[in-house]
């Protein structure tokens, strides 16, 4: 009941986070365009039916039922017909609509009244449309450099430490490859290990091998391995308050040989064995690592935003087909949450609940920055490459002394708009059921 509560507790928790990092990036749109005198009607997190909502001046502010996703409405956003007088705001929408584009650009312009002609959007200057559509994106940047911040400078990293986890009682044998005991001794064939039989404990914490100090696992490791099997070694433990001293005989274990696939290839190899397991930390790291380690998630994200298509075929193969599903593929706000639910049910401590929540959180946002870098409507970087095709086609126009063609009118992108909007509607509710059906846990 309580691993029950907890799942649920960690849902809750991680639809706040994601519910949060849509308004912050619709804020973004908000405050910009408002900066710059646009008319803002409706600032909405989430699609579907309205939840609640609430009329403050000129916009409505509203929560809607499915948290994947909101917008913020901006009067004008589709100029007039080119050869539309300039003044032209209809009052009615009448007669029969020949097309798509003629029905969104007659509705748009219903929205604009009287006083409201300097305040569309598509008046602004193509600077400031850019700096409109990408201070959404950017709101999901600047949060996910601080949760990554908080995540490595707060809290830190989990490494190894020089600190005893566990002592293996028993040399490793291919019948006893992990070094168990059976009955409270070591099974024929395999001997005590050099750890056990030097009385090291858990929670000793080893400072330094046959004279040389150690301050990381490597380090330990590494040192281990340059000593001969049989050799005699003398080991530096601090055990609470004390320091002690013991010796360890080096054995010689078996331990399975991995092809470059990381499965065992039948084969194995002899190296020196104590027989000590580390424990783990978290160690901080600098504020000057942060952004290195953000470029290398970057770079993640960038190869996954790639290839995503090609796992979107393979995840709905693996649904159709009944295969397992990959675990390194997408996963929706809802397989997202799943795993935050999870995450609050583990016995570990806070602090380790804590560090993957900001990582979850932390790259969602990397990831949604990026995507809506994307120049395709109606993504913010298909509005931004709109804009800037506009900028370069009026210096063109200019530098070879013609006419300003005015602005891009991008209701004839309304079809190609539909039909992504489509692709992305029916790839999200495909993952969303593999989430539902067949999620991906944290037990695999």
């Amino acid at each position: 009941m309580t691993d029950i509560v907890a799942n649920l507790i960690g849902i809750t928790i991680f639809v706040l986070v994601i519910g949060f990092s849509i308004a912050f990036h619709e804020w973004g749109h908000f405050t910009t365009a408002r900066r710059y005198g646009v008319k803002v009607t409706e600032f909405m997190v989430g699609f579907g039916p309205m939840i609640w909502g609430k009329q403050r001046g000129e916009t409505t502010y509203g929560l809607k039922a499915i948290p994947v996703g909101g917008y913020v409405r901006m009067i004008g956003m589709f100029p007039p017909p080119k050869d539309a007088p300039a003044d032209m705001v209809p009052t009615t929408t009448t007669g029969r609509f020949a097309t798509l584009i003629e029905q969104a650009r007659e509705q748009t312009l219903v929205e604009i009244g009287p006083g409201d002609r300097d305040r569309v959007f598509y008046k602004l200057p193509v600077r400031r449309r850019i700096v409109v559509m990408m201070a959404g994106p950017f709101m999901n940047l600047i949060l996910a450099a601080v949760l990554f911040a908080v995540l490595l400078v707060g809290i830190g990293l989990p490494q190894v430490t020089t600190t005893v986890r566990e002592v293996v009682p028993c040399v490793p044998t291919a019948a006893n490859p992990f070094g168990d005991e059976v009955d409270g001794a070591c099974p024929t064939g395999s001997e005590p290990s050099p750890a056990s039989s030097a009385d090291i404990r858990p929670g000793d914490v080893v400072l330094a091998v046959a004279g040389q100090e150690v301050q990381d696992w490597d380090e330990l490791l590494s040192t281990i391995e340059t000593l001969g099997i049989g050799d005699s070694a003398a080991l530096v433990l601090q055990r609470g308050e004390q320091v002690l001293s013991t010796r360890v005989t080096v054995a010689e274990a078996e331990y399975p040989v991995l092809g470059d696939d990381g499965e065992p290839t039948g084969q194995t190899e002899s190296r020196p064995f104590v027989g000590i397991r580390p424990d783990s930390a978290y160690v901080p790291l600098s504020l000057s690592e942060v952004p290195v380690f953000m470029w290398d998630i970057t770079v993640q994200s960038v190869k996954a935003l790639v290839t995503l298509p090609v796992r979107l075929v393979e995840l709905t193969s693996d649904l159709i087909t009944g295969e397992e599903r990959d675990p390194e593929g997408p996963v929706s706000v809802v397989g997202v949450s799943r795993i935050g639910g999870e995450v609050a049910a583990l016995d570990e401590p806070l602090k380790a609940k804590a560090a993957v929540f900001l990582g979850l959180a932390a790259s969602l946002n990397l990831f949604l920055f990026l995507f809506n870098l994307l120049p395709l409507l109606p993504l913010d970087g298909g509005h931004a490459a709109a804009a800037s095709y506009e900028g370069l086609r009026r210096q063109w126009a200019r530098r070879r002394g013609r006419p300003d063609p005015g602005p891009v009118d991008t209701a004839r992108m309304l079809p190609v708009t539909y039909a992504v909007a489509s692709v992305l509607l029916v790839s999200g509710l495909i993952v969303i059921w593999a989430d539902l059906v067949k999620p991906i846990t944290l037990s695999g």
